[in-house]
């Protein structure tokens, strides 16, 4: 399966933006999905991902309660909605989908398959 991320940007602190991860060569429902970012110099961290029907999510402690991790699997695609961002979201976030796994999801990023390309989000004031 490919992925590709977009969605990335410049945002004010405080305000909002949505993450898409489009699949494509393989059905999206037959893969687990997660979110994860990553800062110069520092290795790429956990912070959301959904099972592969969407009754299973979980998020890292820094975002819970602001993002929204989500997925429509009739059109391929995952979604990380994010919401009152901090200067601290500011990094390159990733898009990862796990074969292995049917209603449990993983926080390790070795244990995903497949990768998107990355898209930057910066939050600033």
């Amino acid at each position: 399966v490919q992925l590709q991320a977009f969605g990335g940007g410049l945002v004010q602190v405080g305000g909002s933006l949505r993450l898409s991860c489009a699949a494509s060569g393989r059905t999206l429902r037959k893969f687990g999905m997660a979110w994860f970012r990553q800062t110069p110099g520092k290795e790429r961290t956990f912070v959301a991902a959904i099972s592969r029907g969407g009754e299973t999510t979980d998020y890292s402690d820094s975002v819970k309660g602001r993002f929204t991790v989500s997925r429509d699997n009739a059109v391929n695609t995952a979604y990380l909605q994010m919401n009152s961002l901090k200067p601290e979201d500011t990094a390159v976030y990733y898009c990862a989908a796990d074969q292995m796994r049917w209603s449990t999801i993983s926080r390790t990023a070795t244990e995903y398959d497949y990768w998107g390309q990355g898209t930057l989000v910066t939050a600033s004031s």
